[in-house]
């Protein structure tokens, strides 16, 4: 969807406004979706919150969205696969090259998952791409610990401008 008039208002509900009971609905539509990104060795794997925006806001909804749809499509899923390993600023409002900025070095593979990591196909979940920046900063971390491939799905993507 493009993150814009209603489909804003379902995103922003579920990240802020504790509306976790959207979940199961918006992961349906992207599991309907997700037939193209999937293969028989697909682990499913939201992109981590820092455990302080954890602290604060109770739940990642990147986790939500990729528990369901896993659960959907009868694959694994890895909630922990990746951990954000530093507090990065919010990304709103930067411009493309400080959101890549942001969150470089930002992630790393969770140790005790490297080795199921290696070979495997992984579909990254998160709820909103704008720049891709945080999406390429994983990509990279699961291709540099062994993956064999990464695919990226976003519930909504930012209009480019142009």
């Amino acid at each position: 969807m493009l993150y814009e008039g209603g489909a804003r208002r379902l995103v922003l509900g579920l990240k802020h406004g504790d509306r976790l009971d959207l979940a199961p609905a918006l992961a349906n539509w992207m599991a309907q979706r997700a037939g193209p990104l999937i293969t028989p060795n697909t682990l499913i794997a939201p992109v981590p919150s820092h455990w302080w925006r954890l602290l604060r806001r109770r739940y990642n909804q990147a986790a939500a969205l990729g528990n369901a749809v896993a659960k959907r499509l009868d694959l694994p899923v890895c909630p922990d696969l990746l951990t954000r390993k530093r507090r990065t600023e919010t990304q709103d409002g930067k411009s493309p090259d400080a959101r890549f900025a942001n969150v470089e070095n930002a992630f790393v593979v969770t140790p005790r998952h490297k080795a199921a990591l290696a070979g495997r196909d992984v579909l990254l979940i998160d709820d909103v791409m704008t720049s891709g920046a945080t999406l390429d900063a994983c990509t990279r971390v699961c291709l540099e610990a062994g993956a064999e491939q990464v695919s990226v799905m976003a519930l909504a993507r930012v209009k480019r401008d142009g």
